[in-house]
C-alpha cells in the first residue's frame, strides 16, 4: 500500500505561519514567507516544461534563494539532482549525462563554471529563473514516501560516482531519528554552516520544515561569525566537522559559548582526544556521529557523556536503524569482531540511479552493505576503523583515491599511481600521491596541472612522491597500509 504524507513545508506553513523559519544575512523569513516563495518558484519551473516526475539539477551556494529553490523541487514532485559547487566543469559534466537531467538550474555567480560544461541539457540561472513569469502553481498536496525526491553522488571505491536515490520516507524517518536522539524543544534553533549541496546540510532543511524549526544559513564558513551569530539569534544546535570544531575553539580563546546552546553534532570522523577534551573544559556538548549520504544523514550518534569513555566510537544506532558487523560469509560476528558494517532502516537508500547491478550488490534484503570495516563493543557501541577502506576525510569532504590515481594514470609521463591520505593538522586528512614514471622528464608541476584541471580543489594531492615501483599483491591489487607505512617512514626520516 502507498504511504502518503501531506506536504511538509505546505502543512507548516498552515500549523505556524508565523514562526521564523529562515534567517539569512540579517533577513528572518516566516514559514508563510518561505512557503509562498518557494510556491511561486514551482511556478516558473514550470514553465520550463518542468512536470511532477521531471529531474532538474541545481549548482547552489547557501543562499535564501537555493533553499526557496530546493523547497520548490520538493513541493513540486521534481527530482531535484543537487550538485557539489566544488566539482570541475568536466566533473559536473559527466553526472550531468549521468542523471539525464532536463535543466540545470545555476547560481549566478557559477556562470563561468556553467559555460564550460559540456551538456546538452537547458541551462537556467536563478538570475533568469527569477524573471521568467509565475506559471501556475505545481505544490503538491501530498508526498508519496516511496518516491525519489533527491539525488546526491557519492564517490565510488572504483569508477565513477553513483547517484544516491533519496525519498520522501528517506527524509522524513531521518529527520524523525535525529529528533528521537537529540530530542527537540521549543527555542530550537540550527546554525547551518555546512554546505546544503551535501547531505548534512540539506537535512538540516527537511528538519527546519518538519520540527517547525528555524534555520541560520550562513554563505560560508567563518568561525567569529559563527560565535556571533550561536550569541545573537541563542542557537542551540550546529553541524561540524573536526577542522570547524577546532577554529571556533581557537576563535573563543577564554570565551564560551551562552549555556543555551546543546549540542555540536560532529560528522567527518572521530574527533581527536584534545579537541574533545578541550570542549568538555568548555561545556560544550559534542555528539559525534555515523552516516552517510545513503542513510540521508546521521545513522549512529554517540552521546557527550561517552565521548571520552568511549573515545573514538560512533555511538549506537539511532531509534528506527539497525547496525550488524558481519564476515565475508555474510555472518554476524561476535561483539569486539572485526567486519563489515551493514545497515538498516527507513532512511537508507531505496539505490543507484541507472546502476541496478551496483544496488543489488549494495543492498541485500534491506541491508546496507558499507564496505566500511568496524566493530561493536560488548554494549552495542560502533568503531569505525576504515571509512569505506580506502576513503580519504579531508575537512568533512569524501575522497576516493581511485579517482585522483584514474587522473594521475591518464598522464603518458605515469606508469603507476598510488594515493593514500596523509594527517593533517587543519584538515585531518589530505591526499598525497605515490608516482612511479614512465617519462624521466614528468614532474610534480605538470601532474598538479593535471589534476587542478580535472579535480576539485579539495581532491588536489598535496605531496607526491616519485617510487621505482608501488607494492601490490599477487593479484595486483594496490597495497595501501604499505603506502601508508612507507609515509610514516618518510615522516621518521627513514625514507623507504
Amino acid at each position: 500500500m502507498t504511504e502518503t504524507m501531506p506536504n511538509w513545508l505546505k502543512k507548516r506553513a498552515e500549523l505556524s505561519p508565523h514562526r521564523e523559519a529562515l534567517i539569512f544575512e540579517g533577513r528572518t523569513y516566516t514559514f508563510s514567507e518561505v512557503f509562498e516563495e518557494a510556491k511561486a518558484y514551482t511556478g516558473k519551473l514550470g514553465t520550463l516544461g518542468l512536470h511532477k516526475g521531471s529531474t532538474a539539477a541545481v549548482l547552489f551556494s547557501n543562499q535564501a534563494e537555493s533553499v526557496f529553490i530546493l523547497y520548490a523541487l520538493q513541493m513540486a514532485g521534481f527530482k531535484a539532482v543537487i550538485l557539489n559547487n566544488r566539482l570541475t566543469s568536466e566533473e559536473l559534466s559527466w553526472q550531468l549525462g549521468d542523471c539525464d537531467a532536463e535543466v540545470l538550474v545555476y547560481e549566478s555567480g557559477f556562470d563561468e563554471k556553467v559555460t564550460s560544461i559540456s551538456s546538452g541539457i537547458k541551462f537556467v540561472s536563478t538570475y533568469k529563473l527569477k524573471q521568467l513569469e509565475d506559471g501556475d502553481s505545481l505544490v503538491l498536496d501530498e508526498y508519496d514516501m516511496n518516491e525519489v525526491t533527491t539525488i546526491m553522488y557519492t564517490s565510488g571505491t572504483t569508477g565513477n560516482p553513483k547517484g544516491v536515490m533519496q525519498t520522501y520516507g528517506n527524509h522524513w524517518w531521518s529527520a524523525n531519528a535525529s529528533a528521537l536522539n537529540l530530542g527537540l524543544y521549543e527555542h530550537d534553533k540550527w546554525l547551518c554552516t555546512v554546505p546544503i549541496f551535501h547531505i548534512s546540510g540539506y537535512s538540516i532543511l527537511m528538519r527546519s520544515q518538519i520540527y517547525g524549526m528555524p534555520v541560520v544559513l550562513h554563505s560560508s564558513y567563518d568561525e567569529k561569525k559563527v560565535i556571533e551569530d550561536i550569541e545573537r539569534y541563542e542557537i542551540t544546535i550546529m553541524s561540524v566537522v573536526s577542522t570547524m570544531l577546532r577554529r571556533i575553539l581557537e576563535e573563543l580563546g577564554s570565551g564560551r559559548l551562552p549555556e543555551s546552546f546543546r549540542c555540536m553534532l560532529l560528522g567527518g570522523g572521530p574527533a581527536p582526544l584534545p579537541l574533545l577534551e578541550a570542549c568538555l573544559e568548555k561545556d560544550i556538548p559534542v555528539f559525534q556521529t555515523y552516516g552517510m549520504t545513503e542513510t540521508s544523514s546521521q545513522f549512529a550518534t554517540l552521546s557527550p557523556e561517552y565521548s571520552i569513555e568511549r573515545l573514538g566510537s560512533a555511538g549506537k544506532a539511532l531509534f528506527p536503524n539497525q547496525i550488524r558487523i558481519i564476515d565475508g560469509e555474510g555472518q554476524e560476528v561476535p561483539s569486539g569482531a572485526e567486519g563489515e558494517i551493514v545497515v538498516k532502516g527507513p532512511n537508507v537508500t531505496i539505490g543507484y540511479l541507472n546502476r541496478p547491478g551496483e544496488t543489488a550488490d549494495k543492498i541485500r534484503e534491506k541491508w546496507l552493505h558499507t564496505g566500511d570495516i568496524g566493530y561493536m563493543d560488548a554494549d552495542g557501541f560502533l568503531y569505525v576503523l576504515d571509512r569505506r577502506s580506502d576513503l580519504i576525510i579531508s575537512g568533512g569532504e569524501n575522497i576516493y583515491p581511485a579517482e585522483i590515481e584514474g587522473i594521475l594514470l591518464s598522464h603518458p609521463g605515469v606508469a603507476d599511481a598510488g594515493v593514500i591520505g596523509a594527517p593533517d593538522e587543519k584538515w585531518q586528512q589530505v591526499p598525497v600521491a605515490f608516482i612511479v614514471k614512465s617519462d624521466p622528464g614528468v614532474s610534480e608541476d605538470a601532474l598538479l596541472a593535471l589534476c587542478e584541471e580535472k579535480l576539485a580543489k579539495y581532491k588536489l594531492p598535496k605531496r607526491f612522491y616519485f617510487v621505482d615501483s608501488l607494492p601490490r599483491n599477487a593479484a595486483k591489487k594496490l597495497l595501501r597500509r604499505k603506502l601508508r607505512e612507507w609515509l610514516e617512514a618518510e615522516g621518521d626520516g627513514s625514507g623507504y
